[in-house]
């Protein structure tokens, strides 16, 4: 049912199942990592927005000071509410940049099967080298 008729490399129904079922999730994984990055980058524009105050041990962050029905976040046992930010910036900001990192691997995993599949795209080393004796043969 998977199976076409043309097969360059897969020779059973399996190999050609086991590829398509990796380019699937390499392009899964891939929407997923930009779903990451969109849902930080999001997150970290909203934390550079917040105003923050010290109360009892705890940190307490609003997005509009002005709106009484503004969201308030507050962080439990947080003494410094300086450090606080500056910290969920720093680890938005690497979320950030490890998940654009996986979505490159992601969209270049699927470039090199979809390369390797439909438009003959060799990834690898040939390890051995064609001889004279094999390329031409001279008729005397």
């Amino acid at each position: 049912m998977l199976c076409i008729s043309y097969q360059p490399d897969e020779k059973t129904c399996v190999q050609f199942t086991v590829k398509l079922l990796y380019f699937l999730l390499s392009a899964l994984a891939l929407v997923a990592c930009v779903l990451a990055v969109a849902f930080a980058a999001h997150h970290y524009l909203q934390l550079t927005k917040f105003t923050c105050g010290t109360t009892l041990e705890s940190c307490q962050c609003k997005l509009d000071t002005e709106d009484p029905l503004s969201r308030t976040f507050v962080y439990q046992d947080a003494a410094d509410c300086g450090s606080l930010t500056s910290m969920l910036s720093l680890y938005l900001l690497l979320q950030m940049a490890l998940n654009l990192v996986a979505a490159l691997v992601c969209l270049l995993t699927c470039f090199v099967v979809w390369k390797h599949r439909y438009q003959v795209f060799y990834v690898g080393v040939r390890f051995q080298p064609l001889t004279a004796a094999e390329g031409h043969k001279e008729q005397v």
